[in-house]
C-alpha cells in the first residue's frame, strides 16, 4: 500500500521499439534459498515511473506474489533522507530498506542511519561489478550525465558541457530540479576540470541562467513535456532518461560530452533501526534477481549493477556505455558531497528552484 506518492541515441526511434517490443517478462522464480518466508518490508523510494517499474519488476512477482508484504513510503529523496536522520534519535526507523543514490548512501552511512551489510545474506551481490560496490549499499542500476537533443531542431548539437554556454544556445536548454547538484558539479568541471569545483562553479552556473535562461522544471516528467512541446531542444539529463523518451517517441539522441559523463549509481540501503531486517534482506536479494535486472534495463533504460543480467547483446549495447565513455566517466567524491550538499541545496532552492 502507498503512503504517499511524487514524481520522481543515436539510434533512431524505430530501432529502439523494435528492440522492446518483445519484452523481457518479469521473473516469477521463487525467492532464492534463506529468504523468509513472507513478512512485512517498508520500502523508502521515489515515486512516479521509477517506483511503477519497481513494483512491476521487482516488488510484485519477486515479493507480493510470495507472501511479502510491502508498505510503500513515497517522497523526493532530499525529504526521505531527512525523515531518515530524523529518527536516529529515537533509535527507530520508519522505513526497512531506502531507495538512494550512491552519493546519498554515503553520507547516511556517516550519518549512522543506515546498516553495514552482511553481503552472505544477499547472494545476488556476488554478481554486481565490483566498481560500484561498498559495505552499505546494494547497487542496481547507474548512467550518466548527456546531453540529449532533438536531432530535427539540433542538427549539430553541443558535443562538450562547456559548449552549453555558447550564446547560440539560448532559450533551447532544460534543466531539473531533481539534477541540482549536478549542474553544479558540471559547473565546476568546466570552470577548473575537476569534481570538487562547485563553489567556482557557482559564477559560471550563474551567468549560464542570466545569459542563456535555460528553463527548469521540477521534474523529470515535466522536463520530456517541454521537449515534446517545443519548449526547449536540449535537455541535460540521465542517458537512460533520454533512451525512454525517445521510446516514448521523441525524436532524440545523445551526445556524450568531451569532458566524460557524470556518473550516478542507483541502489538502496538497510536502515540501521528498521524493525524487519530479514525481510529487509530479501528485498534487496530481489533486487539484483538477473531476470529482474533485465527486465528494469529494458524498460527503464539504465545499465544493470548485475553483470549477468539476462541482456541481449542489443539492449546492452542501448543502454550500457562504451569501454572509452566508462573510462572517461566523472564519478562523485563522496565525502565532498556529504560535506555540501545542505548548503548546495539551500543555494539552489534560492538561486534557481521551482
Amino acid at each position: 500500500m502507498a503512503r504517499k506518492t511524487t514524481d520522481k541515441l543515436t539510434v533512431s526511434r524505430r530501432h529502439i521499439m523494435g528492440l522492446l517490443l518483445g519484452g523481457v517478462a518479469a521473473s516469477t522464480i521463487a525467492p532464492r534459498m534463506g529468504w523468509a518466508a513472507g513478512g512485512t518490508v517498508v520500502v523508502s523510494n521515489w515515486g512516479g515511473d521509477w517506483n511503477d517499474r519497481t513494483v512491476r519488476f521487482v516488488e510484485k512477482p519477486l515479493l507480493e506474489d510470495k507472501g511479502f508484504n510491502i508498505v510503500r513510503d513515497l517522497a523526493t529523496e532530499p525529504e526521505r533522507k531527512a525523515k531518515l536522520i530524523s529518527e536516529k534519535r529515537i533509535r527507530r526507523a520508519s522505513a526497512d530498506v531506502i531507495h538512494v543514490n550512491s552519493s546519498d548512501a554515503f553520507e547516511l552511512n556517516q550519518q549512522g542511519v543506515v546498516a553495514e551489510l552482511d553481503i552472505a545474506r544477499i547472494p545476488n551481490y556476488a554478481d554486481t561489478a565490483p566498481e560500484l560496490r561498498s559495505p552499505y549499499f546494494v547497487p542496481w542500476l547507474y548512467s550518466g550525465v548527456v546531453i540529449i537533443y532533438d536531432k530535427n531542431k539540433v542538427p549539430e548539437p553541443p558535443k562538450s558541457y562547456a559548449e552549453l554556454w555558447d550564446p547560440k544556445w539560448s532559450g533551447r536548454i532544460g534543466l531539473t530540479n531533481q539534477l541540482y547538484f549536478n549542474y553544479m558539479m558540471m559547473a565546476g568541471l568546466v570552470q577548473n576540470g575537476d569534481m570538487t569545483s562547485v563553489e567556482e562553479g557557482k559564477p559560471m552556473l550563474e551567468r549560464l541562467v542570466a545569459e542563456n535562461r535555460p528553463r527548469l522544471y521540477a521534474a523529470h516528467q515535466q522536463l520530456q513535456a517541454g521537449l515534446a512541446n517545443g519548449e526547449v531542444d536540449i535537455a541535460i539529463n540521465y542517458k537512460a532518461r533520454g533512451l525512454q523518451w525517445a521510446h516514448d517517441g521523441l525524436p532524440l539522441a545523445i551526445q556524450y560530452p568531451a569532458e566524460g559523463a557524470i556518473a550516478v549509481t542507483f541502489g538502496a540501503c538497510l536502515t540501521q533501526f528498521g524493525a524487519n531486517q530479514d525481510a529487509g534482506y530479501a528485498y534487496l536479494d530481489a533486487m539484483l534477481d538477473q531476470q529482474a535486472m533485465a527486465g528494469l534495463a529494458e524498460a527503464s533504460f539504465y545499465a544493470p549493477a548485475n553483470t549477468k543480467a539476462n541482456l541481449s547483446k542489443d539492449i546492452r549495447a542501448l543502454v550500457d556505455f562504451s569501454e572509452e565513455e566508462r573510462a572517461q566517466m566523472k564519478f562523485l567524491d563522496f565525502d565532498y558531497v556529504a560535506q555540501n550538499t545542505a548548503s548546495w541545496l539551500e543555494w539552489w532552492n534560492k538561486s534557481f528552484a521551482v
